[in-house]
């Protein structure tokens, strides 16, 4: 499956990899990835990899799972679609509470004790994710863990997530698609290295090359 999802998303540019034209993010650190998992949605054959992989793990690894809470607003469509396919409720979490109505932040009928596995398209240090499981938490629910379609595997991600205690699964990783990149063409095969050493740490900029500086 990791495989499988690796090609899906390369093949969309849902996951884009330019080492030597590096991205820069918004906290300065330049980056040889780009990642924007919402072109699964717009590509039917793709998003049913994306969507039947995600139950899959779900009932691999959370079968107790009562609910699927998505991430606003990446996760959303894909808590929706994957609760659909194992006859599910879903709801979702919002960034903050609003500031009308009943201002809620947990959006869906959530009862206290019901056991949650929550549904996120990206992971990198972890720390939006992990809001929403504290979120859920503080609610009264049981977090089962996380279903998610894509990580980095950064430290700085596992960490967090060990300290607080959540098991994430992704249906696919940086290691296996900066492998598969290579083997279909889409990098050099020297680059693989280059990629995996911004993983490790990407405040340092050595991988980028000199001849990139």
């Amino acid at each position: 499956m990791k495989r499988t999802i690796a090609k899906d998303l390369l093949s969309i540019k849902a996951v884009f990899f330019r080492p030597d034209e590096p991205f820069t993010w918004a906290s300065g650190i330049k980056s040889p990835v780009y990642c924007d998992n919402r072109l699964t949605l717009t590509t039917p054959s793709v998003r049913d990899d994306v969507e039947n992989g995600l139950a899959a793990i779900i009932r691999e690894h959370y079968p107790e799972a009562e609910v699927l809470m998505g991430t606003s607003t990446a996760g959303i469509a894909h808590a929706a679609i994957t609760g659909h396919i194992m006859g599910l409720p879903m709801g979702y979490v919002r960034s903050g509470a609003k500031d009308h109505g009943r201002q809620n932040q947990i959006e869906g009928k959530l009862l206290p004790g019901q056991k949650v596995v929550v549904v996120e398209d990206l992971i990198s240090t972890g720390g939006s994710v992990l809001e929403v499981v504290n979120v859920l938490r503080e609610a009264g629910a049981e977090v089962l863990g996380i279903a998610s379609i894509f990580t980095y595997g950064m430290k700085k991600g596992i960490d967090r997530m060990a300290d607080a205690n959540v098991k994430n699964v992704s249906l696919t990783d940086f290691d296996c698609i900066a492998e598969v990149a290579a083997e279909e063409g889409y990098i050099k095969p020297e680059d693989v290295e280059r990629l995996i050493q911004f993983r490790n740490n990407p405040s340092d900029e050595s991988w980028i090359g000199e001849a990139q500086k």
